[in-house]
């Protein structure tokens, strides 16, 4: 079986032209010097108390996706403290600050998103998250498993960095702090798709925007990027299975929805290992749960599986939902079963615009040192920071967060209960984010 690719994505797939490669030699050096980059790398480690501080305020305080009213209230409270102008209850939660500098210039937006997850902390820290909740009908606790409670300290210094130094600000810098990049709650929009809806990337206009993730698996003090596709798109689905109920002692009086469910998982998985070029790009089909029967002795009538799929190409995106839909109800349908297959689209692929990306690596690698920033595979992890870059360039990047000294294997993954983020990053990740700003606002004024 054959796979209708595009190529679309393929030359994105970080083969770097020849001019991108000559922008970044050239680039390593520009403005390391200039007066607002030496303002900021002396005036960010003086906020490492304020940044510890802010972290684990907002570690101690989660709050899940389009409900971060009491982290909004605190963002706000600060950037007017600061004197920039403030519009809160963007996309339900969001706060956007506004710092207009003291000669004209283009428009910069930085991001970081500001939601929890419904998991229970596991780490023993005296900040530990102990917030409990209700998530789709379960109790559960709440916790910034992925990071984004650094990210909302780091662009709060980066805030406080760039007010002090409003009058030599060549534009104007665009803080925007996003809700719901775990994704909204069912039946809600949400993130950073309905920020943009709003018009978060107008007014003024944003002419690029940079991101940052903290990652636990990269050590502290180095940062990681790819040009071009980076981050995976990804959908959610959901599979009905649905059976003839029967009395566990007599299967064949009735319609398993269980055993027909475990063909589907089975078959589903040769998607692709079977049907997919993965020399091309990778793809991922993940069966995340099922839910089906309540005694022992019952073979139930219906069987409800839920997953998510990673593609990079947008040939293979359509392919494999064809797939999901043809093995599904075929299986079903040997059965005697049927199978009812939904698709929700989220995110598009995280791209990194090239000529970006090789304007500005120059400054992560002044900030980190050149031997601190590497170039890596793309990740099957997914970000809505995809939604800005589908309108404006923009570029996103990995801070390391593991202690120095630790393996990867050592590490707890994202979205974990054992997940832990070393703060000797968040000085670093100030640095890296504002000068990646003054940086761009210079480099434009001397075009």
């Amino acid at each position: 079986m054959t796979t209708p690719f595009t190529g679309k994505i393929f030359n994105k797939f970080g083969r770097m032209s020849a001019v991108a490669l000559m922008a970044v030699i050239a680039g390593q050096s520009a403005f390391a010097q200039s007066p607002l980059a030496k303002s900021i790398d002396q005036k960010a480690p003086a906020l490492e108390k304020k940044l510890v501080e802010w972290r684990r305020h907002f570690h101690q305080n989660p709050e899940l996706g389009n409900r971060e009213f009491k982290t909004a209230e605190k963002v706000a409270n600060h950037l007017k403290q600061l004197g920039i102008e403030v519009q809160t209850g963007v996309a339900h939660t969001g706060v956007v600050g506004i710092l207009k500098g003291g000669k004209p210039g283009p428009v910069v937006a930085l991001r970081a998103d500001m939601d929890g997850l419904p998991v229970a902390e596991r780490v023993d820290l005296p900040f530990k998250s102990k917030v409990t909740t209700e998530y789709k009908g379960q109790n559960t606790g709440v916790m910034h498993a992925c990071g984004h409670d650094t990210h909302i300290a780091i662009l709060m210094g980066v805030a406080e960095v760039l007010a002090s130094m409003k009058n030599e600000l060549p534009g104007t810098i665009k803080f925007i702090f996003q809700p719901a990049e775990e994704g909204a709650p069912e039946g809600e929009e949400g993130g950073a798709e309905l920020m943009v809806k709003e018009g978060v990337l107008e007014n003024p206009k944003v002419d690029a925007i940079f991101g940052l993730h903290i990652d636990s698996q990269i050590e502290v003090g180095k940062i990681s990027y790819r040009p071009g596709a980076t981050m995976a798109a990804v959908d959610f689905f959901s599979i009905d299975v649905k059976g003839k109920q029967t009395h566990g002692a007599y299967p064949w009086s009735g319609v398993d929805p269980i055993v027909t469910s475990s063909q589907i998982v089975t078959a589903l998985q040769t998607i692709v290992s079977r049907n997919l070029d993965l020399t091309h790009a990778p793809a991922v089909v993940t069966i995340g749960a099922i839910h089906g029967g309540v005694r022992q002795n019952i073979i139930p009538e219906s069987v409800k599986m839920i997953g998510t799929i990673r593609t990079f190409d947008e040939g293979m995106h359509s392919y494999v939902h064809k797939r999901l839909n043809e093995i599904s109800s075929s299986i079903a349908q040997s059965a005697g079963a049927t199978a009812t297959v939904d698709i929700d689209v989220m995110y598009p692929v995280t791209h990194n615009d090239e000529a970006l990306t090789a304007r500005m690596i120059g400054t992560l690698e002044n900030v980190a040192g050149k031997e601190n920033v590497n170039v890596i595979p793309v990740k099957t992890g997914a970000e809505d920071f995809a939604f800005y870059q589908q309108k404006v360039p923009g570029f996103f990047f990995f801070l390391g967060g593991m202690p120095k000294g630790k393996s990867v294997a050592e590490a707890a993954p994202h979205h974990t209960p054992d997940f832990y983020v070393d703060e000797g990053s968040l000085v670093l990740g100030v640095r890296s984010i504002a000068r990646l700003a003054t940086d761009y606002l210079e480099k434009a004024k001397t075009k």
